[in-house]
């Protein structure tokens, strides 16, 4: 810490002379402050020890990752028509194939793909009749082309 003060020979009091004196400037050294920071960090690095050790897990082993499952192709063609995979199906037994599908485990995903001119009305009709019978994983697929260009 630094302090001026100004000496002279006056005849103030000596109360008086401090006051008329030069503001008193206060500075902290901070460099041993860094240096003695530095020698720690370094010390902290120099005596952490070194992670080069691997802990070994016994992990349980478990059954294998389940199968995908099997996918059904299910179109609906502009005439009505019922197509399970590749092959026109009746639609009075379309309720006996999905029956079969619904006992299966792990049970087949239905990907329905309808027709642009498809009847709104078969295509509910063939949605109902899977899950009248259980089918639980239905989707569309094919949909971008049914966007109006």
């Amino acid at each position: 810490m630094t302090a001026y003060a100004h000496r002279g020979t006056s005849r103030m009091p000596a109360s008086q002379a401090v006051a008329a004196a030069a503001p008193v400037i206060c500075d902290i050294n901070t460099t041993p402050l860094i240096d003695v920071l530095l020698v720690l960090l370094v010390t902290l690095i120099v005596t952490l020890p070194v992670v080069t050790h691997a802990v070994k897990l016994d992990l349980p082993h478990g059954p294998p990752p389940p199968q995908a499952p099997q996918v059904l192709d299910l179109q609906v063609d502009f005439d009505g028509t019922v197509v399970w995979n590749g092959a026109p199906v009746p639609f009075e037994r379309l309720d006996g194939y999905f029956n079969a599908e619904a006992r299966k485990l792990p049970q087949a995903e239905v990907q329905l793909r309808a027709d642009r001119r498809a009847k709104y009305g078969v295509v509910a009709q063939v949605l109902a009749s899977a899950q009248r019978n259980g089918m639980q994983r239905i989707g569309f697929v094919d949909t971008g082309r049914f966007k109006d260009d």
